[in-house]
């Protein structure tokens, strides 16, 4: 694996006005508990309950601008928690593609479901995690795997789940790794100075 670094958080790619249209489509409020609505439009991590967080809005736009997100693509969201993500990476992939959304903690996993029917969106759904087992490896390939839990390394297992060209960006040890699978392996760009719940 080739790797990368020094590179600034904001050097991201993508299309900016497709990430922000599905933040547009899909506002942060309806993915709250009751009592966090209020904050829905402040630039920080919000709690959702069992020790898991909303993350903060401006840190999930740049994940979304690394993963560049094409329509049609097949996405795995890996701790999609509220449900915020996995509805904004149905946006950005349409009614051509798929988002397959796992959640650990049961609770969480009804609720995260229930909000992301509410948009519509019949092309994503949320799934309970199998304890032990990273991503959903049964419906791999993917395209673009997102993940919103930090890893103390890089996961191979989920490394494993990109197809050909995919590429995933996870929180690993206080930043976030961008990797690309290509025809001669797979390549890592660093992105330094980010937190996020551990990854189980």
């Amino acid at each position: 694996m080739a790797r990368s670094g020094g590179v600034r958080s904001d050097d991201v790619v993508g299309r900016p006005d497709r990430v922000d249209a599905a933040f547009a489509a899909c506002p942060r409020t309806g993915f709250l508990p009751p009592s966090e609505q209020r904050h829905a439009g402040r630039d920080h991590p919000l709690p959702i309950g069992h020790g898991q967080t909303s993350s903060q809005p401006s840190t999930v736009a740049r994940m979304l601008r690394m993963l560049d997100v094409p329509p049609g693509a097949r996405v795995l969201d890996v701790g999609s928690g509220s449900g915020w993500t996995t509805a904004l990476l149905a946006h950005l992939v349409g009614p051509t593609g798929s988002v397959l959304g796992v959640e650990l903690v049961p609770d969480l996993a009804t609720w995260g479901a229930r909000n992301l029917a509410a948009t519509g969106q019949g092309w994503a759904r949320i799934v309970l995690a199998r304890p032990g087992v990273l991503g959903v490896p049964d419906e791999g390939p993917y395209d673009r795997v997102l993940v919103s839990a930090e890893a103390r390394e890089l996961p191979t297992a989920l490394v494993d789940q990109l197809g050909p060209a995919g590429r995933m960006v996870v929180p690993v040890a206080w930043g976030l790794d961008v990797v690309q699978r290509t025809a001669d392996g797979v390549t890592i760009t660093r992105h330094e100075g980010y937190r996020f719940v551990p990854l189980r």
